[in-house]
């Protein structure tokens, strides 16, 4: 990356607070300088997927990690990692320094501050295909981070606090998970047009790579964050515009690595998988289910993770086919358009062919057609089975009623996370800690 790119860090400023607008290294060239350029803004989109999807300390890592071991996908091996303990077992045991959450905390906001300095600038580049794909970047990175701190907390600023007011006093406010989403999805709604109308200039494409088709990544987003709040219609209507061919994904070589695999898998020391994806009774895989051996490779005790993080260069999508068809589904379902649910649903149940190479190879439901509650229960499973380690089933967990910390059989052992206490030692805003 450019050495005056404003993403470099130094480390004491990877827990900042969430209020703060500019992250600048004090070694580097003046940062201003580089939000006035094309190629330091197309250079600051480098820095920012980077910061998001690469290291320990990543957002991206973070939140695959206390997901998983929250929703019980994965387990620690090794007791002493006090923080994995603590996010296995739940409860009390987790609290606001917890580094795991510290970390998707502060990267999260890291990355919703830069984006905005994206939408921000913009407009200092005239060229076609090049201004407009800052700018969705911009928006489509600062509703990812809202989007994947609305995972875990129940309420999160979303407002980018310029640096004199924060100086000056002011700090950020707090909105529940829901109003932020819906921030999210706006940010994603104005990007839309951009990526429909304007196609990445050559320019763009040499200096921020191809990994990742945005047209359809917007489109993604747009369902996954409208079936997080309840808005079924607009989530459907946006993953019927997904082209389920396209791949967007995080690229990793042997200097940027794949984190999962080279902070925990690599070490058989930290955190790995757990027999049919910690799933049990009616959840459990369905004997011959493809995805077993993709994920889990001989699914015996002690699991080894296969899927997307086998090695250093293993690529991690930033959505799957699999979920756009499961949101078809889930909608369908939510609407009471049962045989349309059916119909998606058999989509990923009966699948031979994917991008990604997750396929169930199936046979169709064959539950009852009439009863909602069990279509519903089954998209459920193949969503915990299809979407394995992607980080999303707190929030499935939570949205389809399964039980919590404290009733029988509980599945998870948090409903949402304590706030850091970097955040609560520099802003009087935050609101209490939730009971779990």
């Amino acid at each position: 990356m450019k050495k005056y790119l404003l993403l470099l860090l130094l480390p004491a400023l990877w827990l900042a607070p969430a209020c703060q607008k500019e992250f600048l290294n004090p070694n580097a060239a003046d940062g201003s300088q580089v939000v006035k350029t094309a190629e330091g803004l197309t250079a600051l989109i480098v820095g920012i997927k980077r910061d998001f999807s690469v290291g320990a300390t990543s957002g991206l890592y973070n939140a695959i990690s206390s997901n998983g071991l929250t929703t019980k996908e994965l387990y620690v091996i090794n007791t002493g990692n006090g923080e994995l303990t603590a996010l296995e077992s739940g409860g009390g045991t987790v609290g606001g320094n917890n580094a795991f959450i510290n970390n998707i905390w502060a990267n999260c906001h890291r990355v919703k501050a830069n984006a905005q300095l994206l939408i921000d600038n913009a407009a200092n580049v005239r060229e076609t295909g090049t201004t407009e794909m800052i700018r969705v970047y911009g928006h489509v990175f600062k509703a990812l981070a809202i989007g994947t701190l609305a995972n875990f907390w129940e309420q999160i600023p979303t407002e980018v606090v310029p640096v004199n007011e924060y100086l000056a006093g002011r700090r950020p406010t707090f909105k529940n998970r829901i109003d932020a989403l819906r921030e999210a999805i706006a940010l994603l709604e104005a990007a839309q047009p951009l990526v429909e109308s304007v196609t990445p200039s050559a320019f763009f494409n040499t200096k921020v790579g191809t990994d990742i088709d945005i047209k359809n990544l917007v489109y993604a987003l747009q369902a996954r964050y409208n079936l997080m709040v309840g808005d079924y219609t607009k989530a459907l209507a946006a993953a019927n515009k997904v082209d389920l061919s396209k791949r967007s994904v995080f690229r990793y070589d042997a200097v940027s690595q794949n984190p999962v695999f080279r902070v925990s898998l690599v070490n058989n020391n930290t955190y790995n998988g757990v027999v049919n994806f910690g799933l049990t009774g009616a959840l459990a895989p369905e004997a011959g289910d493809g995805r077993i051996p993709f994920y889990l490779g001989n699914n015996t005790a002690p699991v080894r993770v296969q899927g997307f993080f086998k090695n250093d260069a293993d690529p991690i999508p930033l959505y799957l086919p699999g979920e756009i068809t499961l949101i078809k589904a889930e909608c369908h379902a939510r609407l009471d358009q049962l045989p349309e649910a059916i119909a998606e649903l058999n989509k990923v149940r009966t699948k031979t062919t994917d991008p990604f190479g997750v396929t169930a190879k199936l046979g169709p439901y064959a539950g009852s057609p009439t009863d909602k509650d069990a279509i519903l229960l089954d998209i459920y499973q193949q969503r915990c089975i299809e979407l394995y380690m992607s980080g999303l089933k707190l929030e499935d967990s939570r949205r389809f009623g399964r039980p919590g910390p404290g009733q029988p059989g509980a599945e998870r052992s948090r409903n949402f996370y304590p706030y850091p206490t970097v955040e609560r030692d520099n802003n009087p805003n935050t609101p209490p800690d939730p009971p779990v």
